[in-house]
């Protein structure tokens, strides 16, 4: 039963058509290892996909004490036991024989192995010399999207009332930060309105800046299957690339890069021009719609055109649909969060909906997304650069109470001023006032904006680094001391994806050598520091998973992301579950503000807001003026052109995003093998014409050049907007001969070596949309065309001239997976057994 479908070929599988309210029917996606059968798989062990922010529900196969394959859960909410391909196939790196299995210190230059105790003595007593000779400012812990949130919670408590510093950020700033600050600007407080069911009911579904079919493709698939059913809903693409949805929207808007506030605007004239407005709906429930009305007057979509480069009719023809929508969903991601105006126009985003009164109903809701699988963690525990439990920094009362559960007094928790951002920490260890910096999980010598800066920081003698991943990445390289961790399959805890679903991951097998769940480490270094509460007590008072689970529901007791009615047992052989989950709302919360604003009163929101411009803090005086009530805010912003542009020596704009096949630094997806052969190498996309003008084809070898670096690609046609360059951000340097950054062999590779150090602001979020660059040609194409896949927003041009003899993206029998429609939910209803 069932058929074998290559889903290298084919990512998104077969269809399975549904219409409108209905429910999306179930198929199961297994793939096994070679010669492995389902019978004989001694057990199946749930847990949830680490490699994107969907959040799938996977059962990870098990014989012989390893994994050997993964199956969709049925049973859950999210995907309906489907699998992307980063799913059935993401799961071999766990078993890559380059794992870190013993801890690393650096001795004369080099990193050596050593026991767990000798590096964490390490580690700890280079701690204490810091507090006691330069205080807590001088640590900062840089964090990850991909830990559980039993981890995130642990190193927020160490961090902020065992340390005491304000430097604690993760990488998240790069991908969610404007997620949650444009939802904290118009509902006060971070928290997804939307859910993914949303999906089934929408008769209208924007996509903002949100390639899903290549971040998110279970729920492009969901789509699919609406667009194949009765009813399907109208799509709308704001992309300037030609991807999977801009080729089945209604309606693509392909802006100039940094110009979504005009864009934006001009829809919102139209709905306010035409009468759109839900008079009543804004009445009760916002503040502040007078003052868009005046802003957004002159954005006509004749002037709107003029900036963004995009026909007048097509805004019009946009806004119509976004003006008579009867239930509309819209989604945003990196195309709106990493500009120079991210966050103004995020918020115009939500405006709209809150305009039209699209919120807290089936298919009326908005999903600023996430990039990462536990973004959406990182923000509710606090270790993003916020309070835990979505508390205010700024308001007295919120720390106190904050101080009651960890019971310190309210002082030892840093909120004198805003948690330090990412960006910042990487500033303060470039002046010198930081001089430890432990990074969990991630990989900023690839990820981070500007690399031949950020390798310069790293390198500095007087800064201390700790660096706690599976591989010896391009940042551990670089590192002074090297903790080897565990994986998800190796570990247990839970995480939330991005509408706000909570799943329990358990360990499957033993994680390799001596590495260790980073909990564990968290766990250790608190020992070894011996942090106390006020009482004498200890500071950390769990031990495990499940009783640090325990002691993150005490801190979430009666605050938006409410955990209290969840468990560990709850979760187990069961669907995730949105939170809020608690007396309340034992079964979850499928939606937010489905009877008004719940968070945005002035003594309970998370922040009093920015000025959108500026990114000045409001104060609380003045949020008090502005929404006495505690309604939503309608934030309106005007348009503002990029910080560079295009011009002279680099005449072209530069664009980073991702692709399909891989995840982040490609740390994980580049050791497994059907992932790694679907894109192998860097590649640079380029429009027909533009490479028409330049004398450019398929195939030839460039350079891409900005004003901070540059990198060497072949070169793909495609239909990418003219004057727009775009790289994937994943490939770095751990597979090149060089091993962390280019050298005189081994030319540039990774994107970020020319994007530029600045961010959007009020969220902070680093700029990788807005770069300019020149590209030129270094040889000719020898036969070989680019690493890009075909099946993506990077298939080659239509012309047969621009794109001869490409070989389309294949798998072959490596990457069938066996897909069951109608599946028994039996067979994916437990979890270990």
């Amino acid at each position: 039963m069932g058929e074998w479908v290559d889903r290298i070929a084919e990512p998104w599988g077969t269809r399975t058509p549904y219409g409108r309210h209905q429910p999306w029917p179930a198929r199961q996606d297994m793939h096994l290892a070679e010669g492995v059968r389902p019978d004989d798989v001694e057990r199946w062990v749930q847990t949830a996909s680490i490699l994107h922010s969907d959040g799938d529900a996977i059962d990870i196969a098990v014989r012989g004490g390893a994994m050997v394959g993964v199956r969709g859960r049925v049973v859950d909410r999210v995907n309906r036991g489907r699998l992307g391909p980063k799913d059935a196939f993401g799961w071999q790196a766990n078993a890559s024989p380059d794992r870190l299995t013993r801890p690393l210190v650096r001795e004369g230059g080099r990193l050596v192995e050593t026991d767990w105790d000798t590096a964490m003595d390490l580690v700890a007593s280079r701690s204490r010399a810091l507090l006691r000779e330069r205080g807590p400012g001088s640590i900062g812990f840089y964090t990850s999207g991909q830990l559980f949130l039993e981890e995130y919670y642990t190193l927020a408590v160490l961090a902020r009332a065992g340390i005491g510093t304000n430097h604690l950020d993760g990488n998240t700033r790069l991908c969610t930060s404007t997620a949650a600050e444009a939802l904290k600007e118009s509902f006060g407080c971070d928290g997804q309105p939307g859910s993914y069911d949303d999906i089934d009911h929408a008769d209208v579904i924007a996509l903002f800046g949100h390639n899903i079919a290549e971040t998110q493709p279970v729920q492009w698939m969901r789509i699919l299957d609406r667009l194949d059913g009765a009813d399907p809903p109208r799509l709308i693409c704001v992309d300037p690339r030609p991807t999977r949805v801009a080729r089945r929207a209604a309606v693509h808007l392909a802006p100039r890069g940094g110009t979504n506030v005009a864009l934006f605007n001009a829809l919102l004239h139209e709905i306010v021009r035409t009468g759109r407005v839900d008079r009543d709906y804004v009445e009760a429930h916002t503040v502040g719609f007078d003052e868009l009305a005046k802003t957004v007057a002159p954005c006509t979509p004749e002037w709107a055109a003029g900036i963004c480069d995009v026909p007048a009719a097509k805004i019009r023809e946009a806004a119509e649909l976004l003006g008579t929508a009867d239930r509309l969903l819209s989604t945003v991601l990196q195309g709106v969060y990493q500009s120079h105006q991210a966050t103004a126009a995020a918020v115009q985003i939500n405006n709209l909906h809150l305009l039209r009164g699209m919120l807290g109903r089936p298919g009326a809701g908005v999903l600023q997304m996430n990039g990462q699988p536990t973004a959406q963690n990182t923000r509710e525990c606090g270790a993003d650069g916020d309070l835990p439990g979505f508390r205010n920094w700024e308001n007295d009362a919120h720390v106190a109470d904050l101080a009651k559960v960890w019971n310190v007094d309210p002082a030892t928790i840093p909120h004198y001023a805003p948690p330090t951002h990412a960006m910042q920490m990487f500033r303060y260890a470039e002046q010198g006032s930081l001089r430890m910096l432990w990074i969990s999980g991630t990989n900023p010598a690839v990820s981070l904006p500007e690399l031949s800066r950020i390798r310069s920081v790293l390198t500095r003698e007087r800064l201390f680094t700790v660096v706690q991943d599976l591989f010896l990445t391009e940042t551990a390289q670089l590192a002074d001391v090297v903790l080897p961790a565990a994986t998800w399959g190796e570990k247990t805890g839970t995480f939330t994806n991005a509408d706000r679903t909570v799943h329990l991951s358990d360990k499957a097998v033993e994680p390799p050598g001596e590495a260790k769940p980073d909990l564990d480490i968290f766990l250790d270094y608190t020992r070894r520091m011996d942090f106390r509460d006020k009482d004498g007590g200890p500071l950390v008072t769990w031990h495990d998973p499940e009783s640090a689970f325990e002691a993150w529901k005490r801190c979430s007791a009666g605050r938006p992301c409410d955990y209290t009615g969840l468990s560990y047992g709850k979760l187990r052989g069961a669907s995730g579950i949105q939170w809020p989950c608690n007396a309340q709302a034992p079964e979850g919360t499928d939606r937010l503000y489905g009877d008004g604003v719940t968070w945005a009163h002035p003594d309970a929101c998370e922040t009093y807001g920015k000025d959108l411009v500026t990114g000045a803090s409001v104060s609380v005086v003045e949020y008090r003026s502005l929404n006495p009530d505690g309604k939503a805010v309608i934030k309106a912003a005007e348009y503002l052109p990029p910080h560079e542009e295009p011009g002279g020596d680099h005449p072209f704009q530069l664009t980073t995003g991702r692709t399909l096949y891989h995840f982040h630094t490609r740390t994980k997806t580049g050791r497994a093998p059907q992932l790694d052969a679907a894109a192998p190498d860097v590649w640079v996309e380029i429009s027909a014409a533009d490479a028409a003008a330049q004398g450019l084809g398929e195939g030839d070898l460039v350079d891409v050049t900005s004003p901070r670096g540059s990198l060497r690609g072949r070169l793909r046609v495609t239909g990418i907007r003219p004057g727009l360059l775009f790289v994937p951000f994943h490939y770095g340097y751990w597979d090149t001969p060089a091993g962390s950054g280019p050298d005189a062999a081994t030319p540039g590779r990774a994107a970020n070596e020319t994007t530029v150090t600045d961010w959007d602001p009020v969220s902070k979020q680093p700029l990788f949309k807005t770069a300019t660059a020149a590209v030129t040609l270094v040889e000719k194409a020898d036969g070989r065309p680019s690493a890009a896949p075909t099946t993506t927003a990077s298939a080659p041009a239509s012309s047969p001239a621009s794109s001869p003899a490409i070989p389309a993206t294949e798998g072959g029998p490596a990457a069938h997976v066996h897909e069951v429609p109608e599946p028994d939910s039996h067979n994916s209803s437990g979890g270990a057994r």
